[in-house]
């Protein structure tokens, strides 16, 4: 299912996926999670991933502070404020990482909402990501904390399936947005 994904995501235009970059970034903001949010952990989109690039620039113009991943040596994701788009720097894998301070792996319970990269969310909301593990540990750690975020997944609109494969260790997401708009997946947490 992951290999048909990606492949899918490579038919895609560079304007195809600039168009969708502005219809996520306009949909998402629509999201009560994101308007009521004072921190979002987010991730920068590399190469034909549904864009973040210009929710991540509307966020911090609201005055929201957004954490951005920082991918350590065994896959665990640290965090850094993003600073806007002069703050990103290369790192390994072709990913985009703020370059500055890093403030740990736990500051992600911090976080109000965190959208979450994915390949395909199903009507239950499990999530089907990459398969490193990463966002794993970031949900396993906001369980451990207590903390309960808004989980919300940005992708394509035939990325949203009717059912992916589930892991016991998986968390079900709250929201999907997509170009055409938000799919609510199942109740907001709490404070949300």
């Amino acid at each position: 299912m992951r290999r048909q994904l990606l492949a899918a995501r490579t038919l895609l235009t560079t304007e195809d996926v600039r168009r969708a970059a502005a219809e996520l970034a306009d949909a998402a903001l629509e999201l009560p999670e994101l308007a009521r949010a004072g921190t979002v952990a987010a991730y920068v989109s590399v190469g034909r991933e549904p864009g973040t690039r210009a929710l991540l620039d509307a966020l911090r113009a609201r005055g929201v502070r957004v954490l951005l991943p920082v991918l350590m040596a065994d896959n665990d994701l640290d965090w850094a404020v993003y600073e806007g788009p002069d703050g990103l720097v290369r790192a390994r894998l072709g990913l985009l990482e703020p370059s500055g301070p890093r403030l740990g792996p736990d500051a992600v319970v911090a976080a109000d909402t965190v959208l979450l990269p994915g390949l395909a969310v199903d009507a239950r909301g499990m999530r089907l990501g990459r398969g490193g593990g990463s966002y794993d540990r970031v949900l396993a750690r906001l369980a451990g904390a207590g903390a309960d975020p808004a989980l919300v997944v940005l992708l394509y609109a035939h990325e949203v399936v009717a059912r992916v494969p589930e892991e016991p260790h998986d968390h079900p997401v709250h929201a999907v947005v997509t170009p055409g708009g938000v799919r609510r997946l199942s109740d907001p947490p709490r404070g949300a």
